[in-house]
């Protein structure tokens, strides 16, 4: 436990504690966000003395569930929410999930009963691994603390390796880069019986949401983002926010300043923002106008590509398993620059695209929603006002979403679909750079979405891809720098209602987001609100494997382990790169995850403390 503890120092650099009796042990590393006193320590014990807890993430209800409590007759020794969550257990046992409004991990142990109850957040904010053998079952927050146990083997799970390396794929799964290491669900609660005994169930799903139907959409989400942003901001240290120059992250700091301007001085200094912006992407207009409303004090983050890659074996042992390209390295630096700056807490806007239709391919899916309900002429306006704010052409357009409702109508069909997986498995045994070592690996397990509409797109993106890829990669950056990072748009009460809106809330003509922009009428800047390209914290990676990095990524395409793998066909690997050099195809992602993969088959065989 203590090896397990000492591989999480930088989740919890401020206080630490073990709890250990007969066959249950817990650990804990603490991060003071909330009550910095002794009285937050953990593992915490209740006051009868029946309960303990390990708890990472926020309760940000907290406030509201202690006064509830308190009317029935609880008292609290601390003021922070780990002792809430404690009690809130004491008197609803399991159903106290429902109550939780916040991102959490935990796990709390029945002395008397001898069961272990847990549960994880509705979207996996925070994250929670488990391993089970016949002798022992083990819970984490990162796999190189169940690594570091010594009960766990480091092996590579090719099956994931393989749909990593061959289409791209990360965390669509339960399933991890290591072999026997799984991670809890999002939105899910768990039993555990000293004997072994498991019982685990789901307590939130998108499925079970229904409906909205309100007068006032916008001024609806209007309110209901303000709140979530105003209990995001209940710290006892430092808040900032990651601001990128689009309509998220503008959002987000817009309200964070209005709620610092009503709090009557309670938090006097400014509002500190961190951004990055490569040359290529400049956002710094929106950016300005943004400062400009809410007087916050921007700190850039400056950097090369040099020093990016530089940073790139020391990302890939935080996050333990792959990311998708180097921006995940410039999300590091950021969370460098704020934790340098005094922040412990920053606000982020992970999770607005896969909920209210950020991404360009969700206009497609509208179109293509439109046409299976038989209203042509609606997705025909739509398309044309598409392309009169982005160019393009639009019967083109037409034309591809018109074959898009084709092919899936044809993928309905058992033998089509047979079919399709037949070709695919063929393509993939055909791809120049991977030998059937690696091919023999993968399993097609794709579940196919019920619907090609925007609606069944945005369900896939929060619980397959990419919503939980990103949110592992936030969360392993920002606490490798001992950083907080809170998501407003991913309050459930938020996301439920979204959810529950007809599409062209969501996308509607030459807009995405359509709930969002119109809600923040007056309260963003004009410039940004109105804005129809999207940006994000983009990096120049197709010039930067040409150029600045292309030695060191041949370096590893061109190693010994890499010839001696017995998955690539090294003189491939070598003459794409070449060709990519040289400008004749951009191969920059697919380049990028060999030489990750490569580093992390590395890690892995090392020590992970």
């Amino acid at each position: 436990m203590e090896r397990m503890a000492k591989s999480l120092f930088h989740r919890g650099p401020d206080d630490g504690g073990f709890y250990v009796e007969g066959a249950v042990g817990m650990g804990f590393r603490r991060l003071s966000i909330l009550d910095l006193s002794e009285a937050g320590h953990q593992p915490m014990i209740s006051q009868d003395g029946q309960y303990v807890l390990v708890f990472n993430g926020e309760i940000f209800n907290y406030v509201e569930l202690r006064e509830d409590l308190r009317q029935l007759g609880y008292q609290f020794r601390s003021s922070g929410d780990s002792e809430v969550l404690l009690a809130a257990y004491r008197e609803w046992g399991r159903e106290c999930l429902s109550r939780l409004n916040g991102m959490w991990a935990f796990v709390i142990y029945d002395r008397r009963n001898r069961r272990i109850f847990g549960s994880r957040d509705r979207f996996g904010v925070k994250p929670l691994y488990y391993s089970r053998s016949p002798e022992v079952i083990q819970f984490a927050s990162e796999i190189k603390a169940l690594r570091a146990s010594g009960y766990h083997r480091p092996e590579i799970n090719w099956r994931t390796a393989s749909k990593f390396l061959l289409e791209g794929r990360l965390d669509s799964q339960g399933e991890t880069f290591y072999e026997g290491i799984e991670q809890i669900p999002p939105g899910s609660g768990f039993e555990v019986e000293l004997d072994g005994t498991w019982h685990e169930w789901s307590f939130w799903s998108l499925d079970t949401l229904p409906k909205n139907a309100v007068s006032d959409p916008a001024e609806n989400f209007a309110d209901l983002f303000e709140d979530s942003v105003r209990i995001r901001m209940r710290s006892d240290v430092p808040v900032g926010v990651c601001l990128s120059g689009g309509l998220d992250s503008t959002a987000i700091i817009c309200a964070a300043a209005r709620h610092r301007d009503e709090s009557g001085g309670a938090q006097p200094e400014s509002l500190q923002a961190f951004c990055y912006m490569a040359k290529e992407f400049d956002e710094s207009k929106y950016i300005a106008d943004t400062l400009t409303q809410t007087h916050a004090q921007l700190r850039q983050l400056e950097t090369s590509p040099a020093e990016l890659w530089n940073d790139l074996h020391k990302v890939l042992w935080f996050q333990d398993e792959p990311v998708h390209t180097m921006t995940a390295v410039v999300g590091y630096q950021l969370m460098r620059l704020a934790s340098s700056s005094g922040i412990r807490v920053v606000l982020n806007g992970q999770g607005a695209d896969e909920t209210i239709g950020g991404y360009s391919s969700y206009f497609q899916d509208y179109w293509v929603s439109l046409l299976q309900q038989g209203r042509v002429g609606a997705a025909w306006q739509s398309v044309t006002a598409y392309t009169n704010a982005h160019g393009g052409n639009a019967r083109v357009r037409m034309m591809e979403a018109a074959s898009r409702c084709l092919s899936w109508e044809l993928y309905r069909l058992g033998a089509y679909r047979r079919w399709a997986q037949t070709r695919r498995q063929a393509r993939l045994r055909q791809n120049p750079w991977f030998s059937a070592d690696l091919t023999q690996h993968f399993i097609n397990e794709d579940v196919p979405p019920s619907s090609a509409a925007l609606s069944s797109s945005l369900k896939q993106s929060v619980i397959s891809a990419p919503l939980p890829l990103y949110l592992r990669i936030e969360d392993r950056n920002s606490m490798a720098h001992s950083v907080e990072a809170r998501l407003p748009f991913l309050d459930y009460r938020l996301v439920s209602f979204v959810h529950g809106l007809p599409d062209n809330w969501k996308v509607r003509g030459p807009w995405n987001k359509y709930v969002l922009r119109e809600g923040m009428r007056g309260r963003i800047p004009e410039s940004v609100r109105s804005r129809v390209d999207k940006m994000g914290f983009p990096t120049a990676s197709k010039k930067w494997f040409a150029h600045d990095l292309y030695e060191p990524l041949r370096d590893i395409l061109g190693s010994r382990a890499v010839r001696e793998r017995g998955i690539y066909h090294a003189g491939a690997l070598i003459a794409d790169l070449d060709r990519h050099r040289r400008g004749e195809v951009d191969l920059s992602n697919r380049l990028f995850h060999v030489a990750e993969f490569e580093i992390l088959s590395g890690l892995a065989s090392q020590a992970p403390v």
